[in-house]
């Protein structure tokens, strides 16, 4: 059970990689020292279910790790 867990732990912390990854075309570390004047844009299309997604895998691999804890 313990290897299952972590196989999953690992397949999530992958994939949460990749889409934070994926997410971020401007707003990069630059512009967390105000790197970049731009406006506020809310997330659409593809960002917005981007962002849903990497929320929903946060939430299990923190399932996941808690289960894997316990066990």
């Amino acid at each position: 059970m313990e290897t299952v867990l972590l196989l999953i732990t690992s397949i999530l912390s992958i994939a949460i990689i990749a889409l934070t990854l994926f997410q971020g075309k401007e707003s990069g570390l630059g512009n967390a020292w105000g790197g970049s004047m731009g406006s506020f844009q809310t997330r659409r299309g593809l960002e917005k279910w981007m962002l849903r997604i990497t929320a929903v895998l946060v939430f299990v691999f923190f399932v996941v790790s808690i289960l894997n804890l316990i066990s």
